[in-house]
């Protein structure tokens, strides 16, 4: 009885999601505590459904990114790498792949916010349309959330499910790790671009160099990879280290900025970059998850999807990757990389095998499916939201124009690599 008034409140969960995006954080938070009224999940196992670590750390990233963004660090970074590009063509191209670079530490939508409006001055310029530049710069920095431990949410929750470190990203299992994989495609992908932009070889000239007054925000970015790095070699740590570690530097971050300005107005600047609503949305969606567990469901969906696929390895790891691709395109990628997580991990239980290439085909194909459409990642509504303001009104189409074929050079490029490292 408790898996179908589970699965059935999950299905009328997941509906309301998507009806009312606005509204997320609130229908997750109604829906678990729905679960825990109800007795799907007992009430002492709440705090433990709950994963700090991921919570912790995405606010503590997302505050110091802020203060690295209003430190204009990534402005002066932009505008060195334009200084050395030739026409416009390789200054989008050059400016996608520096948003993909960004972005493998720093949040998508942040990473958007930051190098967009290089392209949005590039093009005043130019008297040129910014549409499709905006919309490189998006899937690019979404391309790159797979990269490293900190790159998106789902990379963090991905590195809570595996116990994966820092390193693990780049080196793992006897391989180089999955980010290498994501720079593989990324580079694929960026043949697209250049395909794309073939005909813009306007001449470009970057007179206005921006100036950083504060280094201190950089150095508490790379302070915090660096740490994360080696907290990775510490035995048997705390399970929220991660987390304390993105805390703590955001906390010293403003402590410092406090001190040099003596206005105590940081506090309430950062405290708006926070993204409360996503913490909210995952507390909500980590409880659900967690009565999903106790009721039986997600053991069920491990089943179906085994059946699907035959017990073989190869044909599971497929639907998971190219299914991951057509969900996520149009749906958020967090509450599905939450719940498709531990299926994962039961399927591969189920068949007795290692379940990497499993987690990273699921983490690949929910990252990169999200740049099908224009709505399936923060990271595109966010840029087409930039273009609106700029009076340019995108169409679905237009978008996808360019969109399928990066993605799908990406994914397939991901889903090969993948397979040959850690399938075979």
């Amino acid at each position: 009885m408790d898996l179908i008034l589970a699965l059935v409140l999950f299905v009328i969960t997941y509906i309301c999601l998507l009806i009312f995006p606005k509204w997320r954080a609130y229908i997750a938070l109604g829906s678990a505590a729905l679960f825990i009224a109800l007795q799907i999940i007992p009430i002492k196992n709440v705090p433990t459904a709950i994963d700090w670590n991921v919570i912790l750390m995405i606010g503590g990233t997302m505050g110091i990114v802020s203060l690295f963004i209003a430190s204009k660090m990534p402005s002066l970074m932009a505008d060195m790498i334009i200084k050395k590009m030739p026409n416009v063509a390789w200054a989008i191209i050059a400016l996608s792949l520096f948003s993909g670079i960004i972005s493998a530490f720093v949040d998508n939508v942040a990473t958007v916010l930051m190098v967009a409006p290089v392209a949005i001055t590039i093009s005043k310029k130019l008297n040129i349309s910014p549409v499709k530049s905006i919309i490189a710069i998006a899937i690019s920095s979404n391309l790159q959330g797979a990269a490293t431990l900190v790159g998106d949410t789902t990379s963090i929750m991905l590195g809570s499910q595996a116990n994966m470190t820092f390193i693990d990203f780049f080196w793992y299992q006897g391989h180089l790790g999955l980010f290498f994989v994501v720079q593989a495609a990324a580079l694929v992908s960026m043949l697209v671009l250049m395909f794309v932009f073939r005909k813009n070889k306007q001449a470009i000239s970057i007179n206005e160099k921006t100036e950083v007054t504060d280094y201190f925000p950089t150095v508490l970015l790379l302070g915090m990879i660096v740490l994360l790095i080696i907290a990775s070699f510490i035995p048997n740590k705390w399970d929220i280290t991660n987390g304390l570690i993105c805390v703590g530097l955001m906390i010293v971050g403003l402590i410092y900025t406090i001190i040099k300005t003596k206005n105590w107005k940081v506090l309430k600047d950062t405290a708006k970059e926070i993204d409360y609503f996503t913490l909210m949305l995952l507390a909500g969606i980590f409880i659900i998850i967690g009565g999903l567990e106790s009721a039986g469901v997600i053991d069920k969906i491990a089943e179906v999807i085994q059946k699907m696929g035959g017990g073989n390895k190869f044909a599971i790891y497929t639907i998971l990757v190219w299914a991951s691709v057509l969900i996520s395109a149009f749906i958020d990628n967090i509450p599905y990389t939450a719940t498709m997580l531990p299926v994962v991990a039961a399927i591969a239980a189920n068949l007795g095998i290692d379940p990497t290439v499993l987690y990273f085909g699921l983490i690949s194909g929910a990252t990169l499916g999200g740049n099908l459409t224009p709505i399936g990642a923060s990271a595109n509504i966010t840029g087409l939201g930039i273009l609106r303001k700029e009076g340019h009104e995108v169409k679905a189409l237009d978008f996808m124009k360019i969109s399928v074929p990066f993605t799908l050079a990406a994914v397939t490029t991901g889903y090969v690599l993948i397979w040959l490292f850690w399938g075979i």
